[in-house]
């Protein structure tokens, strides 16, 4: 798998480093808060098990399955949710974990959702940032890094539900998805 790939865009290393950071920046900023941390299935498993880790207070993990891709490369713009939070988020601290924001409507819609729902506060969390991609005004409230408008794959990014478990974040030859 590692042939389909055109560049490395996000090394290994660098993830750990930006796991680091946003660790200690959400450990700072939820210190004595007990927030519910919501990852957004699948992409989410590989930079969630590695960030949360990191954050040193007390945290609740939860998931939910959305998703406004349906196979292919590009966002529908239709978001369904698959599964939802077992617990309420009423008057709860809650941070959306993801691994890429790219149009932002996935993100735009769950948090409305979850606002609505009663909680205290949303905030996003995202390894990857594509803003040329925006489809809607939404901006993450923690970054790992920006990327450019390319197709990427690896560390919980798939194509066809493939190249999740790269280590790495890279740009997929075209030929791939072209074929």
């Amino acid at each position: 798998m590692h042939q389909d790939i055109l560049e490395v865009l996000v090394s290994e290393s660098q993830i750990k480093e930006i796991t680091e950071k946003l660790g200690k920046q959400l450990t700072h900023d939820y210190a004595g808060k007990n927030a519910l941390f919501v990852g957004l299935l699948n992409g989410c498993v590989p930079f969630m098990s590695e960030l949360v880790l990191k954050i040193d207070t007390h945290i609740e993990i939860q998931f939910m399955a959305v998703s406004s891709y349906h196979g292919g490369i590009k966002s529908s713009g239709d978001v369904k949710i698959k599964y939802d939070l077992n617990s309420p988020v009423q008057d709860r601290d809650v941070v959306i974990v993801e691994d890429i924001v790219d149009t932002g409507a996935t993100l735009k819609t769950v948090t409305e959702l979850l606002k609505y729902r009663g909680a205290k506060s949303v905030k996003v969390v995202t390894l990857l940032d594509k803003p040329s991609g925006r489809k809607v005004d939404f901006i993450p409230d923690y970054i790992g890094v920006t990327i450019p408008k390319k197709f990427v794959v690896g560390y919980g990014l798939d194509y066809n539900e493939y190249y999740r478990n790269l280590p790495y974040i890279g740009v997929l030859k075209p030929e791939v998805y072209t074929k």
